[in-house]
């Protein structure tokens, strides 16, 4: 636990360092994700903080607040986004600071043992850090390809590519398809070239390749096809075009070599 908050920490830190100098007129730049632009991106991720501190500091008020996004998670985000993205650039970043940071100390907070009220089940607080990670990484991604810039990758990433095999069924889910009665192998190769693996090591259904393009896979911001990734098996290979780290509707995701 100790370990994904402080990767968690300084996840969120480069995240902001994404849009922290930004002139004000740039935070109306849209990004990938249809109809966001990166004030809504920041906005997203002030929202997505602000519901898991309340949810490892004030279960009952976490439920109470967030009775019909279960239902209807896009559109409580959608409805949540418009608290945030009518701010000002300066008065958002400083609300999306406070949340932040008030969200992770409140997760760091909770004994491991304790399980934390989530969306659709409860989850420990390890893996609603690891969730927070997930969520720094796909719209810190936005950001930066609205920005053309290239994002520094480290071995952090190994908490989203560890929860993304663990929810490694959201795809089959988003889809109403029932997933294949086997397991999966993953072998995958972080940035420091430590190799990380999931599965039994005889399973005939195997992904391989870059952890990070695995993260861009399973968060749906990069097309596989622009991903050094291999499946091996016909059930892995099916995985790669639906894979996703997160519940709901997977979204358009991305065209092959649109950002080449």
């Amino acid at each position: 636990m100790t370990d994904v908050i402080a990767a968690l920490t300084a996840e969120a830190a480069e995240f902001d360092a994404l849009f922290a100098e930004l002139e004000a007129e740039k935070w109306a730049l849209p990004t990938p994700a249809p109809g966001w632009t990166i004030a809504h991106q920041v906005g997203h991720l002030a929202f997505v903080f602000q519901i898991a501190g309340l949810a490892a500091s004030d279960p009952d008020g976490f439920v109470a607040m967030t009775a019909g996004a279960a239902k209807d998670f896009d559109g409580a985000v959608n409805a949540a986004l418009q608290a945030y993205v009518n701010d000002p650039p300066e008065a958002l970043l400083n609300r999306w600071r406070a949340i932040r940071d008030t969200g992770i100390k409140a997760l760091a907070a909770v004994p491991g043992d304790q399980l934390v009220p989530w969306l659709v089940n409860p989850l420990p607080p390890f893996v609603l850090a690891c969730a927070g990670m997930m969520e720094l990484f796909a719209h810190g991604q936005d950001i930066a390809d609205a920005l053309g810039v290239e994002r520094t990758r480290t071995d952090r990433v190994q908490f989203l590519v560890g929860f993304a095999v663990r929810v490694w069924d959201f795809g089959y889910q988003a889809r109403g398809l029932t997933p294949p009665d086997v397991e999966f192998r993953f072998e995958l190769t972080g940035p420091s070239g430590a190799v990380w693996t999931f599965g039994p090591e005889d399973s005939g259904q195997r992904i391989t390749g870059d952890a990070v393009d695995f993260c861009l896979l399973v968060t749906r911001r990069r097309h596989r096809d622009d991903l050094a990734l291999r499946a091996i098996g016909e059930h892995a290979d099916n995985w790669l075009d639906i894979a996703q780290a997160y519940r709901g509707p997977a979204g358009e995701g991305r065209k092959p070599g649109q950002f080449k």
